[in-house]
């Protein structure tokens, strides 16, 4: 085991913390076998819908096929002096927040960019040039689902010239953060090219502690892609009046119909029906897998990633100081 930050004792001692919160929700795919080959989409598509911080505003990405061994790239189309921002976890300005990518200008930036880019490894979409006017991307209802629901629409194409990289982890890694958390990244041994996800969170809302297991496919990933943003009752409060006073809350986008808000007892918001399984609410832990760990996992240079990852109790500072240290330490090969 290569523990990264911390030791195998206090690792040990988290890992039985997860193992005592039960799986709620188990998505298998049996029958799935691996791409051969890159992908792209078959044609372009804008997406638009209110901006996440300029209320009033409105905002729209346009998503475009680009060439094999493209990767993901941000294009912003007010900044004609800049080259586009490679998706790449090298290109992460901060993550206290969200994610925001940044390369060149401190002006080339695009904020949560985590309900964007999570998107190519959750739909097996490997290289594709999102254009924008702004740094402010839209905030929908539905989690990313019109990006989703855009994609389906027009296909994705194979790149048969261009072979597909697989990666996982060399051995064993571990990264210990605050708070409990740990993430834990386990080698595809068996060369299945599958990525498991194993993900729990334990808050001190409603929501309390919830946990999934799943196999990451396009499937898995547009059912979870419905969940929204959560955040509880007394941060909603403050980002609606103290809140006015600084810039990064001040024009946040929040409404009743695009976050889940969670008071101790009950959900001030309603939870999406879709996200409710065996009666419980599950909206905020799939939230948690899809739009922001994948999309930190999405962060890679090139391929895809397999083998079995798992995360508790973190969130997007340790997810992206995690990737750094993969490629920092060199613990990444090829399948």
């Amino acid at each position: 085991m290569h523990i990264l930050n911390g030791d195998e004792s206090t690792l040990n001692t988290r890992r039985h913390q997860l193992d005592a919160i039960p799986v709620d929700m188990t998505v298998s795919a049996d029958n799935w076998s691996p791409d051969v080959c890159q992908t792209t989409i078959a044609a372009p598509f804008d997406v638009t819908g209110p901006a996440t911080y300029k209320k009033g505003n409105s905002s729209t990405l346009r998503f475009e096929p680009a060439p094999p061994n493209t990767g993901w790239r941000i294009k912003r189309t007010d900044q004609p002096e800049q080259l586009p921002v490679n998706v790449f976890t090298g290109n992460v300005w901060t993550a206290k927040r969200n994610i925001v990518l940044r390369s060149g200008s401190p002006h080339n930036y695009l904020r949560m960019s985590e309900h964007i880019i999570a998107h190519r490894l959750g739909m097996n979409l490997d290289n594709v040039i999102v254009s924008t006017p702004t740094g402010d991307p839209p905030l929908f209802d539905v989690g990313s689902m019109p990006i989703v629901e855009a994609i389906q629409k027009v296909g994705i194409v194979k790149q048969d010239a261009a072979p597909l990289r697989f990666r996982t982890a060399k051995e064993p890694v571990a990264f210990l953060g605050p708070h409990d958390s740990f993430l834990l990244f386990l080698p595809d041994e068996n060369a299945s090219k599958k990525l498991t996800v194993d993900v729990a969170i334990d808050f001190p809302t409603i929501i309390g502690k919830q946990r999934i297991v799943f196999d990451l496919t396009p499937e898995a990933f547009a059912y979870g892609a419905h969940a929204r943003t959560n955040c509880s009752r007394s941060e909603m409060l403050l980002a609606k009046t103290v809140g006015m006073l600084f810039a990064d809350t001040r024009n946040l986008g929040y409404t009743k119909q695009n976050i889940l808000v969670a008071g101790k007892t009950k959900y001030v918001t309603t939870p999406r029906p879709e996200l409710i399984h065996n009666g419980k609410v599950l909206e905020a832990v799939w939230h948690r897998a899809c739009l922001d760990f994948i999309a930190a996992l999405s962060l890679l240079d090139a391929g895809r990633l397999c083998g079995r990852v798992v995360s508790f109790k973190a969130g997007h500072t340790l997810d992206c100081r995690f990737m750094n240290l993969l490629y920092i330490n060199d613990l990444l090969t090829d399948v």
